[in-house]
């Protein structure tokens, strides 16, 4: 089977790639109304819609792409809250190692940033990471310049980053950016453990691009980031996290801590 990093670095031909296409085509107009007003039928992925909590999740891109954002973005994130108010998470593939600059553009849709782009500042990675890009610590969290003296929470909110949920107990909503459209998509499904350190979830159509989504349940906490096992999962139709433990946690306060 061929894998497919989530993260849209290289241009895919690839049959999961073309397959989540497909299923995202042939969504009916009832199902995309039905994931506008709530949730909608599990399992099902469609266009999300924009609310509240939607434009907390953007898209990343490297800062050579400010002024012609259409076809750049590569990665998913989301707004956490933090004391800094200022916090997004992603996945650790996305940023560490990154060359150049990186800038986040939360609710981008069709080549506009209606809540600005913003750029990424600090960092943070857990050293399982950082040493040896081990699979279950691929989670980041990094920090965004101001905009014109406003942080990202006071324009768009946030969403909270929860650790220590047991897989499985709500089901969660995935949204996302994948590289072959310009605007994001939402599933909702129960998750399932795949090991002690990784879960999983069948969602069709999150293919390269959606690295970084994140796993909000009900209450709109980020209960899990796309990622980890083969960053991400190795097919379009089924998507990994890391289960957020202690690790994450850790790294939540570091990235948390005053200056």
């Amino acid at each position: 089977m061929q894998r497919i990093s989530r993260t849209a670095r290289v241009w895919f031909t690839s049959r999961p790639a073309l397959l989540g296409a497909v299923v995202l085509l042939a969504l009916t107009s009832a199902s995309v109304a039905a994931a506008d007003d709530g949730p909608g039928p599990l399992g099902l992925t469609a266009a999300a819609a924009e609310t509240a909590r939607t434009v907390r999740v953007g898209a990343l891109f490297g800062a050579d792409r400010v002024g012609e954002l259409a076809g750049g973005h590569f990665c998913t994130a989301s707004v956490v809250h933090s004391p800094q108010r200022d916090l997004i998470v992603t996945a650790a593939h996305c940023v560490d190692g990154v060359d150049g600059d990186l800038v986040f553009a939360p609710g981008y849709r069709d080549g506009e940033a209606p809540y600005g782009v913003w750029r990424v500042g600090k960092r943070f990675v857990p050293d399982g990471w950082a040493k040896g890009q081990d699979e279950d610590s691929d989670v980041a969290l990094a920090h965004l310049d101001a905009l014109d003296g406003r942080k990202i929470e006071d324009v768009v909110g946030a969403n909270r980053f929860r650790t220590g949920v047991a897989t499985g107990a709500d089901a969660v909503t995935l949204t996302g950016y994948p590289d072959s459209r310009e605007a994001p998509v939402s599933c909702t499904n129960r998750p399932d453990r795949d090991s002690r350190t990784q879960q999983r979830i069948d969602c069709p159509g999150f293919p390269a691009g959606t690295s970084g989504s994140p796993w909000t349940d009900g209450e709109g906490q980020v209960v899990g980031v796309l990622g980890g096992h083969e960053k991400g999962g190795d097919t379009a139709d089924v998507s990994y996290s890391v289960v957020l433990r202690g690790q994450a946690a850790e790294l939540y306060r570091e990235a948390t801590a005053a200056p």
